[in-house]
C-alpha cells in the first residue's frame, strides 16, 4: 500500500538512501532538508528546520508515515528537535513516527547515546504512535574512525571492543518494511552479519587500501570502556545485514 511519507535528515547518510528505497517501493516521499534542494525524480523536497521549528507543519501536511533520520549530536537539540516534531505530527494526524535509534544506548555511557535514549523517552511519553528501531554502527562510521588517522603511523585500534557493523542499505531495508506495518514501541534490534573485534577491522580496512601500517590495540579506561566490552553494543542473535565491512569497503576502494 502506498503511504504518504516524510524522511526527516533526508541529505544524510542513512536519510539520502532511504529516500531512494521508499520511494522505489511504491511510497510518495517527500524528504525534509533546512536548505533548498532540487527534488530527485518522485520526490518532494520540503525545506523545514526541526530545531528553529520553521517548516514543519508545512512538511507533515497530508503525511502518513514519518522516518525520523535526523541527528544533531549531543545536548539538548536532538530532543528540541524530535519534540517540536511531536508536536506538529499531533497537529497533522501523523499516523506513525518511525525512529532510527543505536543498540546499546541505554548501558554505554556516551553523551551522544544518552541523547538517543532521551529521544526514545520522549516518543514514549508522546501518545503518537511510534516504533523505534536500533541498529548497530554503520561500516561509514567504522571507515571514518580508521580514515581519520591516515598521518599516524600505526592504526590505533581498542582492545577487547568489538563491533557488528551494518550497512545503511540494510538499515534502510528494515525501515521501508516498517513503514509498512503497524507501530509497534520498540522493534528487535538489528545488527550487520558478523562480529568483528576492532582489531579485526583495522586489518580488513588496511587490507581494501593496500596499507601495511601497524595495527595497535589501546584500552579505553572508564565506565564508557566497561561498558563497551560488555558487548551491549552487538546483536548476535540477529544478524539480519547481508553486506560485511569487507563487503563495502571493496565497494567504494
Amino acid at each position: 500500500m502506498a503511504r504518504q511519507v516524510l524522511v526527516t535528515g533526508a541529505t544524510g547518510t542513512l536519510g539520502r538512501k532511504l529516500v531512494g528505497a521508499a520511494t522505489a517501493a511504491g511510497h510518495n516521499v517527500r524528504a525534509m532538508s533546512r536548505r533548498s534542494h532540487v527534488g530527485y525524480t518522485g520526490v518532494h523536497w520540503s525545506q523545514g528546520d526541526l530545531l528553529a521549528n520553521t517548516g514543519v507543519d508545512a512538511a507533515l501536511e497530508g503525511v502518513d508515515v514519518v522516518v525520523h533520520c535526523a541527528t544533531q549530536g549531543t545536548g539538548d537539540k536532538d530532543v528540541t528537535s524530535t519534540g517540536n516534531l511531536i508536536t506538529a505530527a499531533r497537529r497533522a494526524g501523523v499516523a506513525h513516527i518511525v525512529y532510527v535509534s543505536i543498540v546499546g544506548i541505554d548501558q554505554i555511557p556516551m553523551g551522544y547515546y544518552k541523547t538517543k535514549l532521551r529521544v526514545e523517552h520522549a516518543l514514549e511519553a508522546s501518545g503518537v504512535a511510534h516504533t523505534v528501531l536500533r541498529a548497530t554502527q554503520f561500516h561509514d562510521l567504522i571507515k571514518a574512525i580508521f580514515s581519520v588517522q591516515r598521518f599516524s603511523p600505526v592504526l590505533w585500534t581498542l582492545r577487547g571492543v568489538r563491533f557488528q557493523p551494518i550497512d545503511t542499505r540494510d538499515v534502510t531495508t528494515r525501515l521501508v518494511e516498517l513503514i509498512d506495518c503497524e507501530p509497534a514501541g520498540r522493534v528487535a534490534d538489528i545488527g550487520g552479519p558478523a562480529v568483528h573485534t576492532h582489531a579485526e577491522l583495522a586489518r580488513m580496512y588496511l587490507a581494501a587500501r593496500g596499507g601495511r601500517r601497524p595495527v595497535v590495540q589501546m584500552p579505553l579506561p572508564g565506565r564508557l570502556g566497561a561498558g563497551i566490552r560488555t558487548g551491549a553494543n552487538l546483536v548476535p542473535d540477529n544478524p539480519v545485514g547481508t553486506i560485511g565491512f569487507a563487503d563495502y569497503l571493496a565497494e567504494i576502494t
